[in-house]
């Protein structure tokens, strides 16, 4: 997150779009200097439209027609917000989020495609399944193939006769066939002839086909009610079906109507030759929304997938005060229409083509595209400068050197200390005459995630994760936090968003912000010292109190070290993050009301040292050794294939003296740099008596915690505690009781 220069000009691109993914990656390539780059999208793995169809029928798997958003943002040092935008204030320059504040723009570029038009036929939108927009079609379409495999007939309706909904249509039945086989039924219902916008002979050419294999055409029908297995059309026809795909009229946003902007009559917004509104000089839009208004043309990908380098280019022009150029689309594109079994149609113009060649050609144009943006470069640091630093937790100074340091301060006591640092735990514990005692502690850290409302979110509950671990409740937060260099209107956007994002999970937790302190500094970091009281009654929770034949329970998957190491590195898999950062905004009360009411004896909290070097801690305070079962330790998806290739977050080789206490068997088991990856609002580790563990898990699993019991505590056998792995050592524990 280190900004070399202070930021000038925050760009905006509002969705994920063919345009935005080569604007993203020009930008990598050629960053402007003061200009901050933020890519708002709801979903961070963006389809490629060209092969949808293809996917469909089953010729590609997800990733080779998906781009990773997450990755390209990286690469273009663009910040990430995952979310829906819902508006546009103009005169304030904010962009409206369903579930961010508002993100302030200074350029903005609106490619956030269309939806089949569906507002306008009951029940379309409750029975039928829309194809765009496209990224949320991968898992409806993903549920209808495990109905059809379950089901002995299919009836599929696909209700629009344009080109998309005739290739869906033929891709469906292939891949549906395959499946089947001949218990597949498919009616495409047009409102129109088959294929408007093209020529006779590929409307000809296509009901020879559709007949050939099966199909049934309805064609000028209007479907005008969408009743629960059953179409009803404006002539009194009624379809039955099992299955529906809606591709019919692309439709705008419909919250584009309240932001002033110049739309054409079906609400897409209008823009000039430069890809620029007429409205407002700052706001350009590409892709599917967009209607080049001396220009139209149809909504295709053809088109925006072309408007991805002059929109880069008059961006920059833009950014730089330079006059912007024009980019006309071309009159006509060459159209390749797949018909599922691996042949597709061409057509341009009068011109009509069909065979094998032209998928082999259509696979190749679509292929290389996808490669342009899914194959980076790997960006070297320049010479002599510092290999990337992890942020999060994997930012902690080493256990040794905090060791060395404090053991050099000795710092004194005081009566009101009763837990300090000559007995450290998760959280000071302070007494006062005639008053419950405090516990107290403090988290800082710099930005792991580029998004300052998300960094804000998993900050505080980093913080929080202490006192939680004691069996403690918070009270109060101070706040402590650094911006790098900006206009000031951009630091206040900046720190409201990173202090909302805390103030959301300080409240859900019954914490009060009470104050705090905010610098400029080199990066954005942020901090909480939090203090909180045990409940009235409760027993505080220790590190130390570990006792023989105790089950570990961990209430999170580990890995977000090496995940967003790799994130850091653009190399991570979106799905991959996304599970990180879904783990670490998890909140940990829930886990510890758990864990005490199952009367737990000991227990911490896993963060930048590991689950090894946390667990060494509570054997070293319990007199104790452990035995993990590395079967049973959760894991977060595709950790341990980011290790398997080497990728280790900055605190790794510090964290690797902890390996002392393994054997050698156990320091060369495939999972054991994930027993040292530091975590960032990680689970809780908890030892619990034998008898008690399995109801425990249980309820922790239906608060929704991946949490696992991952071994047992064991008689100390020599002078140092001692960890060994041993498959199945979390199995086989005694018949639950019931807590009281």
């Amino acid at each position: 997150m280190q900004q070399p220069v202070a930021i000038a000009q925050d760009l905006v691109l509002v969705g994920g779009g063919h345009a935005h993914v080569h604007v993203l990656k020009s930008f990598g390539m050629r960053p402007m200097r003061g200009v901050r780059l933020t890519l708002i999208a709801r979903d961070v793995e963006t389809p490629y439209s060209g092969m949808l169809p293809g996917w469909v029928a089953g010729h590609y798997d997800f990733d080779e027609c998906h781009i990773d958003l997450g990755r390209l943002a990286r690469f273009a040092g663009a910040r990430l917000i995952r979310d829906e935008a819902i508006g546009i204030d103009r005169s304030h320059r904010v962009v409206s989020c369903r579930a961010h504040p508002p993100i302030r723009w200074d350029f903005l570029s609106l490619d956030i495609g269309s939806a089949p038009r569906a507002d306008d036929v009951p029940g379309a939108a409750e029975h039928a399944i829309s194809v765009k927009p496209i990224a949320q079609f991968a898992a409806r379409w993903e549920a209808l193939l495990a109905r059809a495999r379950r089901t002995a007939r299919l009836r599929l309706a696909v209700i629009g006769g344009g080109a998309g909904g005739v290739e869906l249509a033929l891709s469906a039945q292939y891949r549906l066939v395959q499946m089947c086989g001949s218990a597949v039924e498919v009616t495409l219902v047009t409102r129109d002839a088959l294929l408007p916008s093209h020529n006779t002979r590929i409307r000809n050419l296509f009901e020879h086909i559709l007949a050939e294999r099966g199909i049934t055409i309805v064609s000028r029908s209007l479907v005008v009610r969408v009743d629960n297995g059953v179409l009803v059309c404006a002539d009194g026809r009624r379809i039955p079906f099992d299955e529906a795909l809606w591709v019919t009229e692309a439709a705008a946003a419909p919250w584009l109507a309240n932001t002033g902007l110049v739309l054409t009559d079906a609400g897409f917004v209008a823009i000039d030759e430069t890809l620029r509104s007429p409205t407002d000089a700052r706001i350009f839009a590409a892709g599917d929304i967009a209607t080049m208004l001396a220009h139209p043309r149809e909504k295709a990908g053809v088109y925006a997938v072309r408007q991805g380098p002059p929109l880069a280019a008059n961006l920059r022009r833009a950014l730089a005060g330079e006059p912007l150029r024009r980019a006309i689309p071309q009159r006509r594109g060459l159209a390749l229409i797949g018909t599922g079994d691996k042949h597709a149609v061409a057509s341009r113009g009068p011109f009509a083509a069909h065979g094998a060649y032209l998928w082999q050609l259509k696979d190749w144009i679509d292929r290389r595209w996808m490669w342009r943006y899914r194959e980076l470069p790997q960006m070297q640091p320049e010479p002599g400068e510092e290999p990337m630093r992890c942020g999060g937790c994997a930012a902690k100074v080493p256990a040794a050197v905090l060791g060395r340091v404090i053991e050099r301060l000795r710092p004194a006591g005081n009566e009101a200390v009763a837990i300090g640092l000559d007995r450290p735990d998760d959280a000071a514990l302070i007494t006062f005459p005639g008053a419950p005692p405090l516990l107290q502690t403090v988290d800082f850290f710099r930005a792991m995630v580029s998004d300052p409302y998300l960094f804000g979110q998993i900050a505080a509950n980093h913080a929080l994760n202490d006192i939680y671990a004691m069996g403690a409740l918070p009270d109060t937060a101070l706040a402590i936090a650094t911006l790098p260099p900006a206009r000031p209107e951009i630091v206040e956007h900046d720190l409201y968003h990173m202090l909302k994002g805390a103030l959301d999970v300080l409240d859900g937790a019954g914490a009060a912000l009470v104050g705090g302190h905010s610098a400029e500094g080199a990066e954005l970091a942020l901090g909480f010292a939090v203090t909180g009281r045990a409940p009235s009654g409760a027993r505080l929770l220790r590190k130390s109190g570990l006792r023989t034949g105790d089950c570990l329970i961990l209430t999170k998957p580990l890995g977000t070290g090496v995940i967003l190491a790799a994130e850091g590195r653009a190399l991570a898999p979106a799905k991959a993050v996304e599970d990180a950062i879904a783990a670490m905004l998890q909140p940990a009360a829930a886990a510890a009301e758990c864990l005490a009411a199952h009367r737990a004896t000991a227990c911490t909290d896993v963060t930048g040292f590991g689950l090894l070097g946390h667990l060494m801690e509570m054997l070293g305070a319990s007199e104790m050794d452990a035995v993990l079962d590395p079967n049973a330790i959760p894991v977060l998806n595709g950790a341990l294939a980011l290790t398997a290739q080497g990728i280790t977050s900055s605190l790794h080789t510090d964290n690797l003296a902890a390996f002392g206490a393994l054997d050698d068997a156990a320091q060369s088991h495939p999972l054991a740099p994930l027993l040292i990856d530091p975590q960032t609002a990680g689970g809780l580790l908890a030892g619990l008596p034998a008898e008690r563990a399995r109801c425990c898990l249980a309820e922790l699993r239906d608060h929704g915690y991946r949490a696992a019991l991952i071994g047992r505590a064991e008689r100390r056998a020599g002078t140092r505690p001692r960890v060994r792995m041993a498959a199945g050592a979390a199995a086989a524990q005694p018949e639950p009781v019931v807590a009281s």
